[in-house]
């Protein structure tokens, strides 16, 4: 399968916004992470940028007006990306050894290419 111009463009776009958005919510999980679990810095961390995601996504990334129909749908990408990254960030702290200010990028890395092509295809959609 080969990618096209407006693939790679869409792609170049949300590594940019995914960039921006993942700044702030790691941001947030490394303030929190002193003074809670890492689980519950990571869940806070990561609802503060879902919120900025689905205008970067709709506006930015794949140039498509914001809808209600995707705007209720969009969460649902983030929920799965959530559950993935959290068993991965378990299994890398708990079972790798990966020290906790790392794990989240190790997470991060693993799930991005599920969370953009489930991302396209709801902003995408009708």
């Amino acid at each position: 399968m080969r990618m096209g111009r407006r693939d790679a463009g869409e792609v170049l776009r949300f590594l940019v916004a995914g960039g921006a958005n993942t700044a702030v919510a790691y941001a947030v999980y490394l303030l929190l992470l002193d003074h809670m679990r890492y689980e519950l810095a990571y869940a806070i961390g990561y609802c503060v940028g879902i919120a900025v995601a689905y205008v970067l996504s709709a506006m930015f990334v794949f140039q498509r007006p914001m809808g209600v129909r995707s705007a209720a749908r969009f969460p649902l990408v983030y929920l799965a990306q959530f559950l993935a990254s959290l068993l991965v960030l378990r299994m890398a702290v708990e079972m790798l050894d990966v020290p906790r200010w790392l794990a989240l990028a190790v997470s991060i890395a693993v799930t991005l290419p599920m969370t953009f092509l489930l991302s396209r295809r709801i902003i995408r959609s009708r």
